[in-house]
């Protein structure tokens, strides 16, 4: 079969497609002929790596795992002799992050519990678009503890039209709050067509100075100073981010928790997140349901053309997902 690999960091280029032997199933594991996977920001950062210090978890002169792609969607072509939950013609769809990734090839094998069937009536392209992405924008609204938005709160989602952001967007707007989209120029109406009640452009807007105040931000990528982003927050307020470069990765983590507690604020990493967890899924699958969350494509790529769905994604160009097709 074919799948994309890299054995090296680097930049998109390191990613190649090769041949490899098509898993065969043991124990409790199914084998998924992928019909659809899409590209996360998550994807880009397992390259460089980034923040760099991931290399410690992950392989520090080179990768331990060579797979590429974290969302896939397809058809159970067979199971291991411990499966109960799914047979061959299933329609299902997953995270690989906890299990090796390699979700941009012709099959994936991982254990049932990294599945989840599809809905009927939902397409593999939609269904692929949600694993990774919209759970994130789910956990990035909801603290630890349970707390969440309510109605009427003012939410700030920092990169809104991406591969989380816009999720995040609409499912803010469910919860009743009044939510602003951070994005660059061209992608402006994107993020209206979401729902957003204000758009700021990053390129001549900058909303830590802004003087508005919000209750809930959730940062995509980092690229603020926690003393910045104080400045836009109400007593009490929350601050998420789920990724970002070194240093305001380990301010999140090392500095947040004590800044926190001096400026009565919640600010830090989405340390909490738990990969497609079917309870968050059924939430999102719900409020597909019901017309308030849509998938958002922005295009799709056949697998030979994988390194450049990653170039797109990794340019910021894509409004929404980027689906890669095996």
């Amino acid at each position: 079969m074919q799948a994309a690999q890299r054995d090296r960091y680097g930049p998109v280029d390191v990613v190649e497609l090769r041949d490899i032997p098509k898993p065969t199933p043991v124990d409790d594991e199914v084998l998924v002929r992928v019909r659809a996977a899409s590209v996360n920001r998550g994807d880009l950062d397992g390259l460089a790596p980034r923040p760099q210090f991931v290399r410690l978890f992950i392989g520090v002169r080179a990768p331990r795992q060579w797979g590429i792609g974290l969302d896939a969607a397809g058809e159970v072509e067979a199971v291991g002799p411990g499966v109960t939950r799914f047979k061959p013609g299933d329609r299902v769809f997953g995270d690989m992050f906890p299990f090796g990734m390699g979700s941009f090839a012709e099959y994936v094998s991982a254990p049932e519990r990294a599945f989840l069937p599809i809905p009927a009536g939902m397409t593999f392209d939609e269904a692929a678009t949600l694993p990774h992405g919209s759970t994130l924008a789910v956990q990035g609204l909801r603290l630890r503890d349970g707390r969440t938005i309510k109605a009427g709160d003012k939410v700030l989602i920092d990169g809104a039209s991406g591969s989380v952001g816009p999720f995040a967007v609409q499912i803010a707007k469910a919860l009743g709050a009044e939510v602003t989209g951070v994005t660059r120029t061209e992608k402006l109406d994107f993020v209206r067509s979401l729902g957003a009640d204000h758009v700021l452009d990053y390129t001549t807007t900058d909303y830590t100075k802004a003087g508005v105040r919000y209750d809930w931000i959730v940062d995509t990528d980092s690229h603020h100073s926690l003393f910045a982003v104080r400045r836009a927050l109400v007593p009490g307020g929350v601050y998420v981010t789920l990724g970002g470069t070194s240093w305001p990765i380990l301010a999140s983590i090392v500095v947040a928790p004590f800044l926190s507690r001096a400026v009565g604020r919640r600010m830090g990493l989405l340390l909490w997140w738990k990969p497609f967890n079917p309870p968050d899924v059924e939430r999102v699958l719900g409020l597909i349901a019901a017309g308030k969350v849509r998938p958002v494509i922005d295009r799709r790529f056949p697998l030979a053309q994988v390194v450049d769905a990653l170039r797109w994604v990794d340019e910021g160009r894509a409004a929404g997902k980027v689906l890669v097709i095996p």
